[in-house]
Protein backbone atom coordinates (compact mmCIF):
# COMPACT_ATOMS: atom_id res chain seq x y z
CA UNK A 1 0.00 0.00 0.00
CA UNK A 2 1.31 3.44 -0.93
CA UNK A 3 1.79 5.93 1.88
CA UNK A 4 -0.29 9.09 1.92
CA UNK A 5 1.89 12.10 1.13
CA UNK A 6 2.11 15.04 3.52
CA UNK A 7 0.65 18.40 2.48
CA UNK A 8 2.24 21.52 4.00
CA UNK A 9 2.49 25.27 3.50
CA UNK A 10 5.90 26.53 2.37
CA UNK A 11 7.46 29.95 2.89
CA UNK A 12 9.66 30.04 -0.23
CA UNK A 13 7.70 28.82 -3.24
CA UNK A 14 10.43 29.36 -5.86
CA UNK A 15 11.50 25.69 -6.08
CA UNK A 16 7.93 24.41 -5.68
CA UNK A 17 6.68 26.74 -8.42
CA UNK A 18 9.07 25.15 -10.93
CA UNK A 19 8.07 21.61 -9.86
CA UNK A 20 4.35 22.38 -10.24
CA UNK A 21 4.87 24.23 -13.54
CA UNK A 22 6.94 21.39 -15.01
CA UNK A 23 4.39 18.79 -13.91
CA UNK A 24 1.43 20.79 -15.20
CA UNK A 25 3.07 21.47 -18.55
CA UNK A 26 3.87 17.78 -18.88
CA UNK A 27 0.25 16.85 -18.21
CA UNK A 28 -1.05 19.58 -20.53
CA UNK A 29 1.02 18.15 -23.40
CA UNK A 30 -1.38 15.18 -23.34
CA UNK A 31 -4.33 17.56 -23.74
CA UNK A 32 -2.69 19.40 -26.64
CA UNK A 33 -1.64 16.32 -28.62
CA UNK A 34 -1.33 17.22 -32.28
CA UNK A 35 -0.51 20.86 -31.51
CA UNK A 36 2.94 22.44 -31.60
CA UNK A 37 4.63 22.40 -28.20
CA UNK A 38 3.98 25.39 -25.94
CA UNK A 39 6.53 28.15 -26.08
CA UNK A 40 7.35 31.07 -23.80
CA UNK A 41 7.54 34.58 -25.24
CA UNK A 42 9.57 37.40 -23.68
CA UNK A 43 10.07 40.95 -24.98
CA UNK A 44 12.23 43.37 -22.98
CA UNK A 45 12.13 47.12 -22.56
CA UNK A 46 15.77 48.11 -22.11
CA UNK A 47 17.01 51.20 -20.31
CA UNK A 48 18.63 53.40 -23.00
CA UNK A 49 21.47 54.35 -20.63
CA UNK A 50 22.43 50.89 -19.36
CA UNK A 51 20.80 48.49 -21.88
CA UNK A 52 19.49 46.56 -18.84
CA UNK A 53 15.93 45.22 -18.91
CA UNK A 54 13.57 47.44 -16.88
CA UNK A 55 10.20 46.11 -18.04
CA UNK A 56 8.52 44.26 -20.85
CA UNK A 57 6.10 41.51 -21.71
CA UNK A 58 6.08 37.83 -20.76
CA UNK A 59 3.65 35.38 -22.24
CA UNK A 60 3.14 31.86 -23.49
CA UNK A 61 1.91 30.45 -26.78
CA UNK A 62 0.04 27.17 -26.53
CA UNK A 63 -2.92 25.49 -28.20
CA UNK A 64 -3.16 28.21 -30.83
CA UNK A 65 -3.43 30.98 -28.22
CA UNK A 66 -1.10 33.68 -26.97
CA UNK A 67 -1.49 34.26 -23.24
CA UNK A 68 -0.04 37.66 -22.34
CA UNK A 69 0.77 36.82 -18.72
CA UNK A 70 2.67 39.92 -17.61
CA UNK A 71 3.24 43.37 -19.06
CA UNK A 72 5.02 46.22 -17.29
CA UNK A 73 6.20 49.64 -18.48
CA UNK A 74 8.19 51.62 -15.87
CA UNK A 75 6.66 54.95 -14.86
CA UNK A 76 9.54 56.89 -16.47
CA UNK A 77 8.74 55.38 -19.88
CA UNK A 78 4.93 55.49 -19.84
CA UNK A 79 2.97 57.55 -22.36
CA UNK A 80 5.32 56.70 -25.22
CA UNK A 81 3.32 53.88 -26.79
CA UNK A 82 5.60 51.14 -25.44
CA UNK A 83 2.76 48.91 -24.20
CA UNK A 84 1.12 49.13 -27.62
CA UNK A 85 4.43 48.21 -29.28
CA UNK A 86 5.03 45.31 -26.88
CA UNK A 87 1.58 43.87 -27.57
CA UNK A 88 1.96 44.34 -31.34
CA UNK A 89 5.31 42.52 -31.29
CA UNK A 90 3.84 39.70 -29.20
CA UNK A 91 0.85 39.36 -31.52
CA UNK A 92 3.09 39.35 -34.59
CA UNK A 93 5.27 36.60 -33.16
CA UNK A 94 2.22 34.63 -32.05
CA UNK A 95 0.75 34.81 -35.58
CA UNK A 96 4.09 33.67 -37.02
CA UNK A 97 4.00 30.70 -34.62
CA UNK A 98 0.48 29.74 -35.72
CA UNK A 99 -1.61 31.32 -32.95
CA UNK A 100 -5.14 32.35 -33.94
CA UNK A 101 -6.05 34.33 -30.81
CA UNK A 102 -4.66 36.08 -27.75
CA UNK A 103 -5.91 36.79 -24.23
CA UNK A 104 -4.86 39.08 -21.41
CA UNK A 105 -6.16 40.08 -18.01
CA UNK A 106 -5.78 43.25 -15.98
CA UNK A 107 -6.74 45.02 -12.76
CA UNK A 108 -5.83 48.42 -14.20
CA UNK A 109 -8.71 50.50 -15.67
CA UNK A 110 -6.28 52.42 -17.93
CA UNK A 111 -4.85 49.18 -19.27
CA UNK A 112 -8.38 47.86 -19.83
CA UNK A 113 -9.12 50.91 -22.01
CA UNK A 114 -5.87 50.43 -23.94
CA UNK A 115 -6.49 46.74 -24.58
CA UNK A 116 -9.99 47.48 -25.83
CA UNK A 117 -8.57 50.15 -28.19
CA UNK A 118 -6.19 47.46 -29.48
CA UNK A 119 -9.13 45.22 -30.38
CA UNK A 120 -9.41 43.05 -27.28
CA UNK A 121 -12.96 42.20 -26.20
CA UNK A 122 -14.08 41.62 -22.64
CA UNK A 123 -15.13 38.02 -21.93
CA UNK A 124 -15.05 37.93 -18.16
CA UNK A 125 -14.91 39.97 -14.98
CA UNK A 126 -13.91 38.82 -11.52
CA UNK A 127 -15.65 41.33 -9.27
CA UNK A 128 -14.17 42.47 -5.95
CA UNK A 129 -10.64 41.47 -6.99
CA UNK A 130 -9.33 43.42 -5.20
CA UNK A 131 -12.29 44.33 -2.98
CA UNK A 132 -13.96 47.33 -4.61
CA UNK A 133 -12.32 46.64 -7.97
CA UNK A 134 -12.36 44.03 -10.70
CA UNK A 135 -10.02 41.83 -12.68
CA UNK A 136 -10.94 41.89 -16.37
CA UNK A 137 -10.29 39.15 -18.94
CA UNK A 138 -10.05 40.03 -22.63
CA UNK A 139 -9.49 38.17 -25.89
CA UNK A 140 -8.70 39.00 -29.49
CA UNK A 141 -8.70 37.08 -32.79
CA UNK A 142 -5.29 37.51 -34.40
CA UNK A 143 -6.03 36.47 -37.97
CA UNK A 144 -3.30 34.97 -40.13
CA UNK A 145 0.37 35.96 -40.36
CA UNK A 146 1.16 38.71 -42.85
Amino acid sequence: MTQVPEIALVDDASALHQIVLTGLRGFNRTLFAGHPPGRDLSIAIRNPDSDEPVGGLCGRMNGGWLDIELIFVPEAFRGRGLATRLIAMAEEEARAQGCHSAWIDTLNPKALTLYQKLGYELFGELKDYPVGGSRFFLQKKLGSAA
